[in-house]
């Protein structure tokens, strides 16, 4: 993930659905983006992002993501920038908003461990390989991505094992990471870490910290394996070691319908 994580998106449904539609002339076409005003989160690169695309680009800040959707709900803006997956969880949950289907930018998220870990990277690789090569991927983006309403429930996937496989991940990133309503942390990037688990033969543990914090931990030994839309980038790649893309993300435009 490029982008500094806001607030946790379990409002964002009833919140939305307070806000009214404006005036402005609704985006349907990509080019419109070109000298579009945009609502973006403060704190993050969004704008410098869209402005890399986008010169004549326009900004106002928010304080979350969830106040730039509903900026753009309400006519205050033309569109919202963020994390596609985000704003696919946030469409999908509020009918009359959309994201449109070209990025803005592409970036590949991957899980990282530890440089020396090899074995660790090789079982995440198999399992990535293995459910992509049978319906089992798509059916989990469907459960965590579905085109209307809510994620899915988490899927029982019991891990067992005297070892423990320590996952850190920074659950404020749904659908891919958050506290459901039983307060348990799930989403896209738990399942997966629960899959190469039970591969492994270990037992799963979930240790929910800040986004920032996570490869600090995972350097020093305090977690095996982190998650939570990291994006693959070459400045990360010094530090730890990184799996293959398991999605294809970055930073997309939601706009009304």
């Amino acid at each position: 993930m490029q982008l500094k994580p806001i607030l946790s998106l379990c409002l964002i449904t009833s919140l939305l659905a307070l806000a009214g539609c404006g005036g402005r002339e609704k985006i349907t076409d990509f080019s419109q983006l070109a000298q579009a005003e945009f609502a973006v989160p403060t704190g993050t690169v969004a704008d410098q992002l869209v402005a890399s695309r986008f010169p004549e680009a326009r900004f106002e800040y928010y304080n979350s993501v969830l106040d730039a959707a509903l900026a753009v709900r309400s006519g205050k803006a033309d569109a919202a920038a963020y994390d596609e997956p985000i704003l696919r969880n946030i469409a999908g949950k509020n009918p009359g908003l959309k994201v449109l289907p070209e990025p803005i930018t592409v970036d590949q998220y991957g899980y990282a461990v530890r440089l020396e870990d090899l074995e660790l990277k090789a079982a995440i690789d198999a399992v990535i390989s293995e459910m992509r090569a049978g319906d089992e991927y798509q059916q989990m983006l469907d459960r965590w991505l579905p085109r209307q309403g809510a994620p899915a429930p988490m899927p029982v996937l019991d891990t067992a094992g005297e070892e423990v496989l320590l996952f850190g991940t920074a659950a404020v990133t749904e659908p891919f990471s958050f506290v459901d309503g039983s307060q348990q942390v799930v989403g896209l990037d738990v399942e997966m870490a629960a899959r190469v688990a039970q591969r492994l033969g270990r037992r799963l543990e979930v240790v929910n910290m800040e986004f920032g914090a996570m490869i600090p931990a995972l350097i020093a030994g305090k977690v095996d394996m982190i998650g939570a839309c990291i994006t693959i980038t070459e400045e990360r790649a010094k530090s730890v070691l990184f799996s293959e893309s398991y999605y294809t993300g970055g930073i997309s435009a939601l706009v009304r319908e």
